[in-house]
């Protein structure tokens, strides 16, 4: 368990007054700087000065001057609505934003967006725009923060020893996801999780009674939470509850009865004040109720000097367990080495060897992504795992590995349950704490589930690894609610999100390469249920799989071709087996592989042009949606898609009734030739 840091002092001043005084300047920074943009979320910010206060100044272990210490503590805000309060923090506590800068709020290209996501060398871990994902988050850097202790703790220390501490509203909480995560850290026993709720019953429609009547301190108490109740606005009340949370072997709740708007003498506790500038003439009354003057972006001297005080005590934080890592590390060569390669780049060694799966024979690429995974799980330290009770079929658990408990920090391999929701968004809460590659597995339809969380893994630009089973109609029998239909066009209209969906064995161990380069974006890999033939690539006159690292290639051609055939997935079987069909009745056929659209369109006009020959005829087979191939079409062609829903059959008999056959791709080349 980390150490309390509540033995701060104010040398001479006094600090209940001081504390005061942060607060009302909180208030006062996110009420102009709201009116400024004339747009915003001021209630929040004024309800939660006092927790911010309290904990910045007395708990939360951070340096400004080293925004990125892997040591320092987590902060969430997951009510990302409020983000004035954060930005207002972390200008009075050092961290790289000027007044300047708050005076940019929600302008274009400012250091101070409406809902920020994440920029750490800002302070920023993330935070929520889409309610709930940020709490979600934080589960999943407690998760990363109790692995990552017990794996490198010798001698009863560890250089990864910190606390996750999140703000979240009724907004948080009402939304599912809160439900299914919050229901695994409780699971999980995630002790060193800190929950501040604003507990101030307004949302945006008006009172909370209007939606919910939910218990929310039993709800919890259900989970395995550890909870409190106490006066938002009570400095003693925070602190002591916070210190009582550290304490605990369970994970904590913390209800903060608070006042929306707090100060604001006709706006207080009103659904007005959520989500509106209070005012020219409110924010003049308010302030003079505050005791703060009509100066706009208004800061004492005697705050600042306080929460400088404060940022050189923090740093002298990060000192001391500096001397002690310097120790820990000479004592611990093996361990030090390991913790750096983690914190750099995830574990990933630059003598990685991926395996060679030529030699298997005929296999479901979900298969075939089991087989890489034994074999890059044991080089790969970092490397976490997961499904959402899909394991078995996702092929998600590799050999050797370990589940990730309660009584089992060190294990690798979470048993998510069946939460789709939150396993996307605690994966990206994994991979933002640092020093871990996350990878979850599903079936590919169930990504609706996930989406919102797969979008935030984009958007912020986070290396998350979904393997998604089941990819087609292929999946046969379950019928139509489980057979993706509209999924693959819906992950390739996401903005950096990398979509493999590989031919066979050898395609599927480079689809695994690729996702871990991606250091830059989520990648989805989608794989099939049924087999999918082998070929001998030397005998069959075909290319080396090598090439889909540039998302799509030849893979085979006769000289003097007269129609192309491109695939992805298992549906280049269905390329190759009609190209000899079509060479029996005299007709030149090149086949080409598109495992990535997003790869394939990242490279050169010239060699996209080269693999597609846009003179020649093209006929784009794919069991998915038509729609992302015609961007392809520059000459007369054809597609063979799937625009509607699937049925309950075998998978054989699907593929034949919904035309992905021999028979039907030779009648389609035919009447475009």
């Amino acid at each position: 368990m980390a150490e309390s840091r509540t033995d701060f002092k104010s040398k001479g001043l006094d600090n209940e007054r001081i504390i005061k005084d942060l607060s009302n300047t909180i208030r006062g920074l996110s009420m102009d700087a709201v009116q400024k943009a004339n747009s915003g979320h001021p209630g929040m910010p004024m309800g939660m000065a006092e927790l911010a206060s309290v904990l910045w100044s007395e708990f939360l272990s951070f340096n400004p001057e080293n925004p990125e210490w892997i040591n320092r503590d987590r902060f969430v805000l997951s009510n990302g609505h409020g983000s004035m309060l954060l930005y207002s923090v972390l200008h009075l506590f050092g961290y790289d934003f000027s007044i300047e800068d708050l005076k940019d709020f929600r302008q274009f290209e400012s250091k101070t967006p409406g809902h920020p996501e994440v920029d750490q060398k800002l302070g920023v871990e993330t935070t929520t725009g889409p309610l709930g994902q940020g709490i979600a988050n934080a589960v999943g850097m407690a998760i990363a923060e109790a692995h990552l202790n017990e794996r490198f703790k010798s001698q009863d220390w560890s250089p990864i020893d910190h606390f996750t501490y999140v703000f979240a509203g009724d907004g948080d909480l009402e939304e599912g996801i809160s439900h299914e995560c919050c229901s695994l850290a409780g699971h999980l026993q995630l002790s060193k999780l800190i929950v501040l709720f604003d507990d101030n019953d307004i949302t945006i429609d008006g009172s909370i009674g209007l939606s919910s009547s939910d218990q929310v301190i039993k709800r919890f108490e259900s989970y395995g939470w550890h909870t409190l109740n106490i006066d938002g606005h009570d400095h003693r009340a925070i602190r002591e509850a916070i210190i009582e949370a550290q304490k605990s072997d369970q994970p904590s709740l913390i209800a903060c009865k608070t006042t929306i708007g707090f100060g604001s003498p006709n706006k207080a506790g009103t659904s007005s004040a959520h989500g509106e500038p209070l005012g020219l003439e409110e924010l003049v009354k308010t302030k003079a109720a505050l005791g703060l003057p009509e100066q706009d972006f208004w800061v004492s001297d005697e705050v600042k000097d306080f929460t400088k005080e404060i940022a050189l005590e923090k740093a002298k934080g990060e000192a001391i367990w500096e001397e002690r890592f310097n120790i820990w590390s000479k004592s611990n060569p093996e361990l030090n080495a390991g913790l750096m390669l983690m914190m750099k780049q995830g574990g990933i060694p630059d003598d990685l060897e991926m395996p060679d799966l030529s030699q298997l024979g005929s296999m479901a690429t979900r298969a075939a992504s089991g087989k890489v995974l034994d074999n890059i799980f044991k080089q790969i330290p970092g490397l976490f795992g997961g499904s959402a009770d899909l394991t078995p079929s996702n092929k998600t658990k590799a050999a050797g590995s370990e589940p990730f408990t309660a009584k089992n920090r060190k294990g690798r391999y979470l048993h998510y349950g069946i939460r789709e929701h939150a396993m996307g968004a605690i994966m990206n809460g994994m991979t933002l704490h640092g020093g871990i590659i996350p990878y979850g597995g599903t079936f590919f339809v169930f990504t609706d589930y996930m989406r919102p969380a797969m979008r935030m893994a984009a958007q912020m630009g986070q290396r998350v690894v979904y393997v998604l089973t089941h990819d087609s109609i292929g999946l046969g029998e379950d019928g139509p609610t489980h057979q993706p239909e509209s999924h693959l066009a819906s992950l390739r209209s996401l903005p950096n999100m990398t979509v493999i969906r590989p031919m066979d064995n050898e395609e599927t161990a480079q689809a695994w390469k690729l996702a871990l380069q991606n250091n830059a974006g989520p990648t989805a890999l989608v794989l099939t249920r049924q087999k999918v033939t082998q070929y001998d690539r030397t005998s069959e006159g075909m290319s080396g799989a090598e090439n889909a690292q540039k998302g799509g290639y030849i893979l085979q051609e006769d000289e003097g071709y007269q129609v192309v055939l491109a695939a992805s997935g298992s549906e280049v079987e269905l390329a190759v087996e009609a190209k000899k069909e079509l060479n029996t009745q005299g007709i030149k056929v090149r086949v080409v592989s598109i495992p990535s659209m997003e790869l394939f369109d990242a490279q050169s006009i010239e060699y996209r042009d080269s693999v597609f020959s846009p003179d020649v005829p093209m006929l784009a087979i794919e069991a998915g949606p038509a729609m992302p191939w015609y961007k392809y079409f520059t000459n007369n062609g054809a597609i063979l898609g799937m625009d509607g829903y699937g049925a309950s059959a075998p998978a054989h008999v699907l593929f034949e009734e919904y035309g992905f056959s021999v028979k039907n791709v030779v009648n389609i080349i035919k009447s475009i030739l």
